[in-house]
C-alpha cells in the first residue's frame, strides 16, 4: 500500500541485515514514522506498545525478534527464553504463538552457528507468506462484495461495517478485513465504509480512516454505539471484522465491541464475516468464551485518550475524574453461532468445526 505515492509494508529488512524497520503505529494518523528494531528486548516493546500491532503483523515481528535473539545468543537456553519472553508480549493473538513455533522448529537440533541465520531466512518466508496469503483473502472476501453488488442491481455503494484495525497495518501488507474492502474497490465495485471508531485505542478512528482516506475508499466515522442503529435502519449490508484467535469450532476473539456487533448484527440479518488467515485458527482451543486468555491492558487507555492539540503536539488528556477505577479486557469472544461465516486464504467456511475443516482437512487427524 502507499502512503504519500510511496509503497510501503508495515514491517521489512534491508538485505541481510539483523533488524527490522516497522511503521509506528503509535503516532498514527497524526505522524507518519518508522522505527528501526534491532534487538529482541526492542521487538518486545514494539509488540507490548502497540508499535506493531494487528495479529498477522504481530506474528511476522516475533518470528523476527526470536531472530534477533538467537544473532545475540544462539544457545539452548536462550532459544527457550527467548521464546517464553516474546510470546508473553501478547498472549492473545494466536498468530505469535504460531510463528515462534516455526521459527523454533526450524533452527531446533543445528549447530549453535547456524541457528539465526536460518532464524531469519525462516521470519523472512513467513513475511512473503503474510502478503501472498492475505492478498488470496482478499480475493476470497471481494467476491462477496461483489454479489451484494449484484443483488442490489449494481445500484449504489456496498455498505460496509467494519471494527478495530483490520488494514495493511495490521499485517505485512493487504490486511484482513480491509484487505477485501481494497481488493473491492480496486476491482472498480462502489463501496463505502463504516468504521467504529473502537474505543478504547481508538484503531479505527485513528488506523482506519487513515488507511481508507490513503486509499480513496469512501467512508464515514461512527461512535462504537451506533453500529445497532444502522443495522436497525437497512443502512449496512455486510458486517466484515479480523480476528486475533478462532477456535477449532468456530468461535472469533477479536478486538472487544465485536461481540455486540454480531449481537446486532444477527438480530437485523446482517451478514456477519470475520476475515482471517489459517494462522490464526488455535486447533487446540474449543470455546473460546472459555477457553481464551483475555488480555487486560492498562486502566489509563481507558480513563484517557490521546490526540493532537491545535500546535501539532500530540497529547495525552485525562477523559475521566482523577483516581476513577477502570477495566480494560482489550478482546471479547464471539461465539460461531453468531458468524455468517469465516473468510480464509482458501476460501469462505460455515464457522464451525466441519466448516474449517473443510478447507484445512490436514488437521482431521
Amino acid at each position: 500500500m502507499k502512503v504519500d505515492g510511496v509503497a510501503y509494508r508495515s514491517i521489512w529488512r534491508d538485505g541481510n541485515e539483523s533488524a527490522v524497520t516497522v511503521v509506528d503505529q503509535t503516532l498514527l494518523p497524526h505522524r507518519f514514522e518508522t522505527l528501526r528494531i534491532e534487538t529482541v528486548t526492542e521487538a518486545i516493546d514494539a509488540i507490548k506498545r502497540m508499535v506493531v500491532r494487528g495479529a498477522p503483523l504481530i506474528g511476522v515481528t516475533g518470528a523476527y525478534g526470536y531472530a534477533m535473539a538467537l544473532a545475540a545468543d544462539a544457545s539452548d537456553s536462550n532459544v527457550a527464553g527467548a521464546y517464553d519472553a516474546l510470546y508473553a508480549a501478547r498472549p492473545t493473538a494466536v498468530n505469535l504463538r504460531w510463528a515462534l513455533d516455526i521459527v523454533r522448529a526450524a533452527v531446533a537440533g543445528l549447530p549453535e552457528a547456524e541457528r539465526a541465520v536460518v532464524a531469519f531466512a525462516t521470519a523472512d518466508r513467513l513475511h512473503a507468506e503474510d502478503i501472498r496469503t492475505n492478498g488470496t483473502m482478499a480475493a476470497n472476501g471481494a467476491a462477496l462484495i461483489r454479489e451484494i453488488w449484484e443483488a442490489k442491481g449494481r445500484s449504489g455503494p456496498v455498505n460496509i461495517l467494519t471494527h478495530c484495525n483490520t488494514g495493511w497495518i495490521a499485517c505485512v501488507d493487504w490486511g484482513t478485513a480491509l484487505g477485501v474492502v481494497y481488493s473491492a474497490h480496486d476491482a472498480g465495485i462502489p463501496v463505502h465504509v463504516f468504521v467504529d471508531e473502537t474505543r478504547p485505542r481508538n484503531q479505527g478512528a485513528s488506523l482506519t480512516t487513515w488507511e481508507l482516506g490513503s486509499h480513496g475508499v469512501p467512508h464515514t466515522l461512527i461512535a462504537d454505539n451506533a453500529g445497532g442503529h444502522l443495522m436497525q435502519h437497512g443502512a449496512v449490508d455486510i458486517c466484515l471484522v479480523g480476528a486475533d484467535r478462532v477456535t477449532a469450532s468456530g468461535d472469533a476473539c477479536n478486538k472487544i465491541g465485536t461481540y455486540l456487533k454480531a449481537l446486532a448484527a444477527h438480530d437485523n440479518h446482517v451478514p456477519f464475516y470475520v476475515v482471517m488467515p489459517g494462522s490464526t485458527i488455535d486447533w487446540r482451543v474449543d470455546d473460546g468464551v472459555k477457553e481464551i486468555e483475555i488480555e487486560e491492558r492498562a486502566s489509563d487507555e481507558v480513563t484517557h485518550i490521546s490526540g493532537i492539540s491545535g500546535d501539532g503536539t500530540i497529547v495525552k488528556v485525562r477523559l475521566a475524574p482523577k483516581g476513577t477505577k477502570a477495566a480494560n479486557p482489550a478482546f471479547d469472544v464471539t461465539p460461531a453461532r453468531l458468524l455468517t461465516g469465516l473468510v480464509t486464504e482458501r476460501g469462505v467456511a460455515k464457522a464451525s468445526r466441519e466448516g474449517l475443516l473443510g478447507l484445512y482437512p490436514e488437521r482431521a487427524s
